[in-house]
């Protein structure tokens, strides 16, 4: 069985002007094209678009998306890393929810507003407890001031950012980079200059993370799926432990 190109494009939520220039691209060809010319997608080139949609919405461009499907082509395994990445965001958005519910409830009502429970779910305290178990209060306290002394478009801006980081450590992951290698190296770079710019972290201030800092949170991407889904899955997390290992021994103390 297959489908017209129509009838992905509905069916995706995308068009057909999409799916022909993925074609163009190479990204996802068709599995057969009819006599008329329309093209024809099978059950694998389904599954294809799926991890294409997926990988978009990490922050991908197609130019990485394709390195990501030519390096990891058992689909099955770099799904398994996108739903582990999904379930934690369906648990983060279902309290978030449910937190915007309960304001406007009581906003209509003339309730009592509870302010612990109206940012329940918001990335700011999504690791409240293991900051503080970790750092100490002083450490989480600090970060939540600066975080919530933010305008929106600055919030909007650091996410960005650390959106971007995290793409393209994965890209550099699925493209087999050498962890100790110029490129890989540079976003370490980028990693520490990240975490030094986060009030409350340590060597805040410095221009650097100690080196114990640095590698313990690369040893913790690779334990948490929840950080390791970031980094495109436990082998992207590896990836990035053994670039910043390198990086804190060779640049910090």
């Amino acid at each position: 069985m297959d489908w017209s190109i129509q009838d992905i494009a509905r069916i995706a939520g995308t068009t057909s002007r999409t799916l022909r220039h993925y074609d163009e691209l190479g990204l996802l060809p068709p599995s057969r094209v009819a006599a008329n010319g329309y093209r024809h997608y099978d059950r694998d080139s389904l599954v294809r678009l799926q991890r294409i949609l997926l990988l978009r919405d990490l922050g991908l461009g197609l130019p990485a998306i394709a390195r990501v499907l030519d390096d990891r082509r058992d689909a099955v395994p770099a799904l398994r890393d996108h739903l582990t990445w999904l379930r934690t965001e369906r648990e983060r958005l279902a309290r978030q929810i449910a937190s915007v519910e309960s304001t406007i409830h009581a906003v209509e009502e003339g309730g009592e507003i509870v302010a612990e429970e109206m940012f329940d779910g918001f990335d700011h305290t999504q690791y409240k407890e293991e900051v503080e178990e970790r750092w100490g209060k002083d450490a989480y306290a600090s970060s939540d001031r600066w975080w919530r002394g933010m305008t929106a478009e600055e919030r909007a801006g650091w996410q960005q950012r650390q959106k971007a980081l995290a793409a393209d450590w994965t890209a550099a992951a699925a493209r087999g980079v050498d962890p100790a290698s110029e490129e890989a190296q540079a976003l370490a770079r980028r990693h520490a200059d990240w975490l030094a710019d986060i009030p409350g972290t340590p060597g805040y201030g410095t221009g650097a993370p100690p080196a114990a800092y640095l590698t313990g949170l690369g040893d913790m991407y690779v334990a948490d799926p929840r950080f390791a889904a970031n980094y495109g899955g436990a082998e992207g997390a590896t990836f990035v432990r053994d670039a910043l290992r390198v990086y804190a021994a060779t640049h910090l103390a």
